[in-house]
């Protein structure tokens, strides 16, 4: 089970590195139908040793077309609009003195 979960987070990550390489969905449809064949070519390996080799093998292809500057949504942490117009707090009116 966990290396079923290994894998999908990996295939996840590659699709995410992927569209931050191309942003337009219709350039990008086409590298995820790709990237999806090449998984689906390994998806009968059985043996650990060879899976944890494949898996090293796409973690260094991941570390090595990491992107200089990653897609971030505008609104997401790290974003250029990220608590832009954020609300004013709701404080509490100063208590009433008697002088």
């Amino acid at each position: 089970m966990a290396s079923k979960q290994a894998v999908s987070s990996l295939y996840r990550r590659c699709l995410k590195l992927s569209l931050d390489w191309a942003v337009h969905r219709y350039i990008w449809r086409g590298q995820a139908l790709y990237i999806r064949s090449l998984f689906e070519a390994n998806r009968d390996v059985r043996e650990p040793r060879q899976q944890r080799i494949l898996f090293e093998e796409a973690e260094a292809l991941l570390e090595k077309w990491k992107h200089p500057d990653p897609y971030r949504p505008p609104t997401a942490p790290g974003g250029s609009k990220f608590e832009r117009n954020i609300p004013a707090p709701i404080l509490d009116p100063p208590p009433h003195m008697v002088l």
